[in-house]
């Protein structure tokens, strides 16, 4: 009985955005809308390969650390450029056929895409400056 109240009260309190399915708060600003994550490969073809807009693809798995301290910065990084560039999000272990695809052999490895076209890649973890310098050289700025 406690615990049914408990979950109660837990349900009944006014949450602060959406939940996504791995329990972290998806944010409503326009930055965060920039960053999503794959849900299939045709989810993969319609917003990356036709995107009008340049995509970075952050090929990562739940047990990488490296990809845990990348992802958040590159999303950081994303949301600053206020659109201009759009952030996949492909769980290699969820999309192993997108993975053998683009040649994934290690994570994290983050694809830039342009026109449906890999034009740069980069494997390993990148500190901020570094990938200031692979996001603006994909969005030509």
């Amino acid at each position: 009985m406690a615990q049914r109240l408990a979950l109660q009260r837990l349900l009944s309190l006014p949450t602060r955005g959406l939940l996504a399915p791995h329990g972290r708060a998806l944010g409503t600003s326009a930055g965060r809308r920039s960053t999503f994550n794959v849900q299939d490969g045709s989810d993969f073809q319609d917003r990356v390969v036709k995107s009008p807009k340049p995509v970075v693809v952050d090929f990562h798995a739940q047990w990488c650390g490296p990809c845990k301290i990348l992802g958040p910065r590159l999303e950081k990084l994303v949301a600053k450029l206020e659109g201009k560039v759009l952030m996949a999000k492909v769980d290699i272990d969820d999309h192993t056929d997108l993975a053998i695809e683009y040649e994934v052999s290690a994570v994290p490895t983050v694809l830039a895409m342009k026109n449906g076209d890999v034009v740069d890649k980069f494997v390993g973890i990148k500190d901020e400056d570094q990938l200031e310098a692979f996001l603006k050289k994909l969005i030509g700025a």
